[in-house]
């Protein structure tokens, strides 16, 4: 069973910059799809980021040119660097990792592609 615990939430001005961090622990298997979701008060749960074994990409459309998911296999750590932020940008940003071997390019930022999931951690972003 994999456990994900986040970090590096908090509070910063319109224009600045976060690194939320995910450690991983309580697996073997490394070969996981890992993402980045969010959720703001009262609106769904989005994904924002997501990365795959082999290091390929994929970002939701708001964030692309902002945001970059990373990831340190060495220490079982996935990584989220967020500049540029906007008001737009507050919500709780969860870590989720998906068991499945195989994630369609469809379905990457899909929060039903996603088994494990972090606690979350808070971001906001003042106007």
């Amino acid at each position: 069973q994999v456990q994900l615990v986040e970090s590096g939430g908090g509070s910063v001005q319109s224009g600045g910059s976060l690194r939320l961090s995910c450690a991983a622990s309580g697996y073997t298997y490394n070969n996981y799809y890992m993402g980045w979701f969010r959720q703001a008060p009262g609106k769904e749960r989005e994904g924002v980021a997501s990365i795959d074994s082999v290091g390929k990409t994929s970002y939701a459309d708001s964030v692309k040119g902002r945001f970059t998911i990373s990831q340190d296999n060495a220490k079982n750590t996935l990584y989220l660097q967020m500049n540029s932020l906007k008001h737009e940008d507050t919500a709780m940003y969860y870590c989720a990792a998906s068991s499945r071997d195989y994630v369609s390019w469809w379905s990457l930022l899909l929060h039903s592609a996603y088994d494990y999931w972090g606690q979350g951690t808070q971001v906001t972003v003042s106007s």
